[in-house]
Formats: C-alpha cells, sequence, structure tokens
C-alpha cells in the first residue's frame, strides 16, 4: 500500500511538496536569448538608415555633390572604374607596393625583436633606436627619403616598410620577454641547448604575441601607403585619389577609400584565418 505524498499546510488548503519543487520563482527565470540571426540583422539596421538618409540628402540636394557624391553615383562610378581597368591596375600596382613593404619591414621588425629579446646586450643595442624611431610622424620622414631615394618607388616601399616593422617588433619582444621561466628551466632539465630553448620553447611562446603585431602591422601597411602614395605616383590607388582631387571628382575619391579599407579588412581576415590554424591548441581553453 503505497502512502500519499507529503504536503506542506498553507492557509486554507495542502500543497503537495512536488509541486513546490516545480515551480520556479519568476525573478529567478532566465531571459530568453533572442536568435542571432536577429541579433546580426539589427547590427545592418543603423549603417543602412545612415545610406538611405545620405541618399536622400544628396537628392535633395542637401548634400551637394562637390562635398561628397551620392551612394548611387559611387556605385556607377566604381562600375565604370572595373569595367575600364582603372580600378584593377591600381589595385594590383598598390597591392604591389604594400607587399614589398611588409616583407622588408616584417623581416626586420622580427629580426631585431629576436636579436633584442633574447639578450640584454642587443636589447641596449636595439630598442632605444626602434623606440626614437617609432616616434617619427610618417609626414616628417617623407622630404628626407626624397632626398636619398629620389621620387620611384623606393622610397614608397621603403616608408612602408618602416612603418610595418615597428609593431611587429614591438609584440614580438614582448612575447619573447613574456615567456614563463618555468619553460625555459623545463628546457634546461632535458638538456636542451639555447638553440633548441628558442626553437621549442621562446618562438612558439611568442607567436601568439607575434600574430597580433602581424595583424597591426598589416593595418598600418594600409595607412602607411595612402602616405606613401601622395608622393609624387603615377599609378596607384593614391595616383587615383590625387587625380580625383584635382577635379573635384568626390566619386571616385571615395571608391579609393572604400577599396583601402576592403584590403585592409581582407588582409585581417586572411592573418585571423592563419591565427586560428597556428593556435589551434588555445581552442580547449576558450569558452562559448
Amino acid at each position: 500500500m503505497t502512502s500519499p505524498p507529503l504536503s506542506l499546510q498553507t492557509a486554507g488548503e495542502a500543497v503537495p511538496l512536488d509541486s513546490t519543487r516545480s515551480r520556479e520563482h519568476p525573478a529567478r527565470r532566465r531571459p530568453a536569448r533572442a536568435p542571432r540571426g536577429s541579433a546580426a540583422g539589427k547590427r545592418w539596421v543603423s549603417p543602412l538608415a545612415a545610406l538611405a538618409l545620405w541618399q536622400v540628402a544628396s537628392a535633395t540636394g542637401l548634400l551637394p555633390d562637390r562635398l561628397l557624391a551620392a551612394p548611387t553615383t559611387i556605385a556607377a562610378t566604381a562600375v565604370e572604374l572595373v569595367s575600364d581597368g582603372t580600378l584593377p591596375t591600381a589595385i594590383a600596382v598598390s597591392l604591389q607596393r604594400v607587399a614589398a613593404g611588409f616583407a622588408l619591414g616584417g623581416a626586420a621588425g622580427v629580426l631585431l625583436a629576436l636579436a633584442a629579446g633574447l639578450s640584454r646586450a642587443g636589447e641596449s643595442a636595439v630598442d632605444p633606436i626602434m623606440q626614437m624611431l617609432r616616434a617619427l610622424p610618417f609626414f616628417g620622414l617623407i622630404p628626407l627619403f626624397i632626398l636619398w631615394f629620389g621620387i620611384g618607388e623606393t622610397p614608397k616601399v621603403t616608408l612602408v616598410a618602416l612603418a610595418v616593422s615597428f609593431p611587429l617588433y614591438l609584440n614580438t619582444f614582448a612575447g619573447i620577454r613574456n615567456v614563463d621561466g618555468r619553460l625555459a628551466e623545463l628546457g634546461t632539465t632535458l638538456k636542451l641547448g639555447r638553440a633548441g630553448l628558442i626553437r621549442h620553447i621562446v618562438l612558439p611562446g611568442a607567436l601568439p604575441q607575434t600574430l597580433v603585431g602581424l595583424r597591426q602591422s598589416l593595418g598600418v601597411a594600409w595607412l602607411a601607403l595612402i602616405v606613401a602614395e601622395q608622393v609624387n605616383a603615377d599609378a596607384g590607388l593614391g595616383f587615383m585619389i590625387n587625380d580625383a582631387r584635382e577635379f573635384l571628382r568626390t566619386d571616385v575619391i571615395v571608391v579609393g577609400l572604400l577599396v583601402y579599407s576592403a584590403l585592409g579588412l581582407i588582409t585581417d581576415a586572411v592573418v585571423r584565418l592563419l591565427e586560428r590554424r597556428a593556435l589551434s591548441w588555445r581552442r580547449g581553453f576558450l569558452s562559448e
């Protein structure tokens, strides 16, 4: 014979204990989360609204074309520049300059960071000079580069290389110095030589910080290129923007700036993909 369920005596009635367990206090209920799709859609509301206001202001004359062209005009100009080959040619020239400058500056930044990070003598020799050079403004160096290298491609590539080297140097140097000392002790216990310590412990430990510097360097590379291509360029995105400025073509100027932004986002996405591949071991430490 089974016994009836226990109950609590309340005001005038008996309430089963089981029913009280199933009830949850309203204040403790978790709020329902909005679907991710709707949250992503809301992020497009303000940009699209700003674009619509921009178009309306241009159509009504509140925003003259001499100040800023309408979005429809900019889109038509972009199609025209792609069709006649002007934009692809300019992008190709700018990409070559960025690639050459990034290769030189990136290699220099990493090598100098290794020299400064792996020894106190190297730090004393390299770090003061790097800290002084990174405080110099880009525009202040342009006259010297023109005097030293002329007005060809060399000063443009050199300016990009110089800008790229500093973020990579600073982040790689910090990554090397932040490697856990206990790992070095472990390597010594395992009888690893200096080369083995650098290869198996120091460089992998500094890799996350180096990749951060790589992302920063790519962003700075495009900023430096904008400055570099203002120096007597006869091709490239900067030349296209300068030529459009002479004729008050704000639509062409905006197209060039949008291409700069798109190229920066694409290169950053490539580095993020490389970072996920190279640092896949860190996924286990990340929570959703």
